[in-house]
């Protein structure tokens, strides 16, 4: 099956072969409801809506009950009633209250009958039951103290010095221990701190310091109605500045040691990058515990949201494909060739690039970016950051960084966007291709224009779509050396050519599951994705980089 979804009273099993996650869908739904029936549906029905309808609300809007409340209330003597309410963490807001609200209603409708002892509905976002016995776990009971033993019990006739001894040498252990952990938190502390006081002193005297009851204002104090989703290292917010400026406010986690690095990261760098297609940076804030960095706001969101969505992908055809990609790569010319610095972004793909009103794309997501030297276009690395599927094979592997590392991920995103298919792996043991080998075998056999999003039909440009494959095989090529630069590649994009350059397909015996891949210390894992565009769960660990000569 394409798509299948499973019940339980505890949990819910779910997957499919399109974009589930933040829809707020309410259907295909169930129900179970208890054929015996109170003798006061009335008192029920009506101490049924008030409490659930006080519990939606905290569970919809309110952090602190994260999707998630349960209640019991008396309805009359001898009667209690017991309720519960819950939504997926990924809808929280007007969603959640909404999937909530639509079964309470079903409660009063023919086929729940609100009058019964106990009712189940169960929707793929959202559940709400509640029954006349308890079912949820209540606090443990506390227990009475224990009665004092005689010292001859406790010591079992041995000696004070046995047991002090045995008691003794684990409690210096565990001192020991927690004194070089105090330790270890102050010097990565100090460490952090320093970092952070750079940023400060380097750029909060220009415009793009922005002060903390700024953003509380603009973000309506970081309300969950204006969170747009969380990452790895923390949440974004939508939020209007007092000039009617729409923003996005990434707020890093108070415990997040890389956030604080991908912080200082992206302030450095975007503050000096300017560019159509890259994501601009309107300044930052650091005050006290907050770590917060504001950008332009992109009301389309990000790439993936469209391409991974059957419903959303209608809405790209030819033309706005092709404008995304021209898009994406004059952003990474600039990056890699154009602007002072040579930048290597390490994490491109379908999430991390933003488009605005006219879906123009804009690569965002700057914290694992590494700059290095014209005269040094190499380096390697002992630690691995990115996301499962867009990485280079000689990154994965052996950790060596170039501006083909880029080029690479290029090549992958170009055949999402002709394909409307993600680059996740998969394995090949099972009989399926990825679409790297897929869009290699197509264009081995003649059958190019099978790799088309069949969502396009027939309304596309057969010319630019074949050019476009062989310009992402090109990039996609296993040899680093053998990939364009991109200013080749936008050089090839805007050419009509018959010239075909000399293309080497993947190794046989690469094999992407065996690459191990560092994960961050937090949250995620490679290739996990959940936000709104604005920051996501990748391999995301700072590292210590090396410079070495081609």
């Amino acid at each position: 099956m394409k798509e299948a979804i499973v019940y339980y009273e505890e949990c819910t099993v779910r997957y499919a072969n399109r974009y589930i996650f933040s829809q707020g869908e309410e259907s295909p739904w169930v129900y179970w409801s208890s054929f015996a029936k109170v003798s006061n549906p009335v008192e029920l029905r009506q101490k049924l809506s008030s409490t659930m309808s006080g519990l939606i609300k905290n569970a919809a809007y309110n952090a602190s009950y994260h999707g998630f409340g349960t209640q019991d209330v008396d309805v009359s003597v001898g009667l209690t009633l017991y309720c519960l309410v819950q939504c997926t963490p990924d809808i929280l807001g007007l969603p959640c209250e909404r999937c909530l609200k639509t079964a309470l209603a079903e409660t009063q409708s023919t086929c729940c009958n609100g009058g019964r002892r106990r009712l189940l509905i169960l929707r793929p976002s959202c559940q709400l039951v509640y029954d006349t016995a308890p079912f949820y776990a209540t606090p443990p009971p506390v227990l009475p103290p224990q009665a004092a033993q005689s010292p001859d019990l406790q010591t079992g006739g041995r000696g004070s010095v046995y047991y002090f001894v045995r008691a003794g040498i684990p409690a210096v252990v565990f001192l020991l221990l927690f004194l070089c952990a105090i330790a270890f938190c102050l010097h990565k502390r100090k460490k952090n701190d320093t970092t952070i006081t750079g940023v400060q002193e380097t750029y909060s005297e220009n415009s793009l310091h922005f002060s903390l009851e700024t953003i509380q204002t603009a973000t309506s104090n970081f309300s969950i109605a204006n969170k747009l989703g969380e990452g790895g290292f923390g949440a974004v917010y939508r939020g209007r500045l007092l000039d009617g400026r729409e923003v996005a406010v990434k707020r890093l986690s108070e415990d997040s040691g890389q956030g604080i690095r991908e912080f200082s990261n992206e302030v450095e760098l975007l503050a000096k990058l300017q560019h159509r297609n890259l994501v601009r940076l309107l300044g930052f804030c650091l005050e006290g515990n907050e770590k917060l960095l504001i950008y332009e706001f992109m009301p389309n969101m990000s790439l993936d949201k469209f391409l991974f969505d059957p419903n959303s992908r209608k809405y790209l055809d030819w033309d706005t494909r092709f404008k995304i990609i021209m898009g994406i790569a004059r952003g990474l010319l600039y990056l890699h060739e154009d602007s002072r610095l040579t930048i290597i972004h390490r994490d491109l793909k379908s999430s991390n690039v933003l488009l605005d009103q006219e879906m123009n794309p804009k690569i965002a997501d700057f914290g694992m970016a590494r700059l290095v030297k014209l005269d040094q276009p190499q380096a390697s690395t002992t630690r691995i950051v990115g996301t499962y599927g867009y990485m280079a094979p000689e990154y994965a592997m052996s950790g060596i960084i170039s501006i083909k590392v880029d080029v690479y991920s290029f090549g992958i995103l170009l055949l999402e966007i002709i394909s409307g298919r993600s680059s996740n792996f998969i394995n090949p043991s099972k009989g399926t291709d990825s679409l790297l080998s897929r869009a290699w075998r197509l264009w081995n056999t003649g059958a190019t224009t099978e790799l088309v999003d069949a969502l396009l039909g027939n309304n596309y440009s057969r010319e630019e779509v074949l050019r476009c494959t062989q310009v992402a095989l090109f990039c996609a090529q296993e040899d680093a050396t053998s990939r364009p630069t991109m200013a080749s590649v936008v050089l090839m994009l805007n050419t009509n050519s018959s010239e075909s350059p000399s293309l080497q397909g993947p190794s046989p015996s690469l094999n992407m599951n065996a690459v191990n891949l560092d994960k961050p210390g937090r949250r995620g894992s490679a290739g996990q994705e959940h936000e709104a565009g604005y920051d996501l769960y990748s391999v995301a660990s700072m590292d210590t980089t090396d410079l070495y000569p081609r």
